[in-house]
């Protein structure tokens, strides 16, 4: 039954996982302490002395750490269908390494070449798993979808809610340009152009101009597409999903851009959480080093084109497409439900919008002063540790799912018709975030 996926499905865990999480922390924080402990993180360092004496101090917590974090993923795992002999020793594995990860990312060099540790992840994890043969059964503990869900609905903890009413709306109408032109220019394409079966279009489309991999995956689904057109519409959205980790962050410095509208302009041109999200950081670091500000700007603006803008059209794009595949591709009555949107709808943007809610109510009782002082410190910066290191398990489990051989698999054709929809998506992005609806992505302020 439907409501089996409150359970099922790591759409649902991630709202009660994240969720769970901040009600952990709002509780602590009424009782007069904090989960600051338990999330702990390397410091910055300069000299391994520094760690080491971290270390000592703190062991107990990272211990404490990892237990909470295995026991949540692993039962939540284990009711969506995974074994736990598998995942156990898996993300014990992703664990261990993402700590060594986030300790280089500390060290002075990497600061100084901003080196972040969600890049720092991603190249980690794909010399790991393309130059050390890991068992296919690993793959159970490197949950990239499941870790970025769980990591944004946490990211709306560190969100203030009045920049979605402020900002949200111009993000929906940005993202509806931009998704209805993509997905258009990608299906046409690849349709008339390449000649490609409109199944596989459709999916090349809807992961193009929605959310990458979660959209073809669901378009699939609707359209009834082929096992194999899947995994290369997920192969092609990949691999311009790296591409634009290292481009957009590179040429936004050298635009100078504001953080805000690199942010909007990432959100708009990159095709996977997950990705926009580690380009958007980038970025925002490498501006907040010289200026002193810009890294909430940019992952603010990136979360509100991106989750908010783009991500709420899957379950709209696989209404429509399914409707289209009954009524014009096959020869049957049987029509969807308008009730599929709500089933196709990532429910993580719910989890996101209510943790951005409470901790802005939660906020609105302090002033800034009390905010600066006491909130922040105790209940808003612990919650946002906790989410880097979510979103550290993405990257290191990006790269490690990420196969160079299986890249050369997907073709040239489909390859191209997606490449069309990347020129349009970076232009008409660049040209609404940039000029268009800039005064809106610069004015992002708590």
């Amino acid at each position: 039954m439907k409501y089996e996926s409150m359970w099922k499905k790591e759409d649902w865990w991630a709202v009660w996982l994240g969720l769970g999480i901040i009600a952990m922390a709002i509780l602590i924080f009424y009782s007069g302490a904090t989960i600051k402990q338990i999330a702990v993180y390397p410091p910055k360092w300069t000299d391994f002395e520094t760690v080491t004496l971290h270390f000592m101090n703190n062991w107990e917590w990272y211990i404490a750490q990892y237990i909470m974090w295995l026991s949540a993923f692993t039962i939540s795992s284990y009711l969506m269908g995974f074994r736990a002999r598998e995942y156990i020793p898996s993300f014990t594995f992703v664990y261990v390494l993402a700590l060594v990860i986030a300790v280089l990312s500390r060290w002075k060099v990497f600061t100084s070449l901003n080196l972040e540790a969600p890049l720092v992840s991603l190249i980690v994890g794909l010399l790991v798993g393309n130059l050390i043969p890991l068992p296919r059964w690993m793959d159970s503990g490197f949950r990239v979808e499941y870790y970025i869900k769980t990591g944004i609905v946490l990211l709306g903890a560190t969100l203030p809610f009045s920049l979605i009413t402020y900002a949200g709306p111009v993000s929906f109408v940005q993202a509806t340009v931009v998704a209805v032109t993509t997905f258009l220019v990608i299906y046409i394409a690849a349709t008339r152009l390449f000649h490609i079966d409109r199944r596989f279009s459709a999916c090349l489309g809807a992961g193009g101009a929605v959310c990458g991999v979660s959209a073809a995956i669901a378009m699939a689904a609707a359209v009834k597409a082929k096992k194999e057109h899947v995994s290369m519409a997920i192969t092609v959205v990949i691999i311009w999903a790296m591409v634009f980790i290292f481009v957009l962050p590179f040429v936004a410095d050298i635009l100078a851009l504001h953080p805000g509208v690199a942010g909007a302009w990432i959100g708009t041109s990159e095709f996977a959480d997950a990705a926009g999200f580690a380009a958007a950081t980038q970025y925002g670091s490498m501006y907040e080093s010289h200026y002193g500000f810009g890294e909430d700007q940019a992952i603010w603006a990136f979360t509100l084109m991106k989750v908010l803008g783009r991500d709420i059209w899957i379950g709209l794009w696989a209404f429509i497409m399914a409707l289209i595949a009954i009524t014009r591709w096959e020869s049957r009555n049987n029509r969807p439900e308008p009730v599929e949107i709500w089933y196709r709808f990532p429910k993580f943007v719910l989890g996101f919008l209510v943790a951005s809610l409470v901790i802005t109510l939660i906020s609105s009782g302090y002033t800034l002063t009390e905010y600066n002082s006491l909130l922040k410190p105790m209940l808003i910066t612990p919650i946002k540790t906790l989410r880097s290191w979510t979103f550290i398990f993405t990257f290191f489990s990006i790269g490690l799912t990420s196969r160079f051989r299986e890249f050369t698999s997907s073709g040239m054709k489909p390859f191209l018709a997606f490449t069309a929809g990347v020129a349009i998506n970076v232009i008409l992005g660049f040209l609404l975030s940039t000029v268009v609806f800039r005064s809106y992505w610069v004015g992002l302020k708590p």
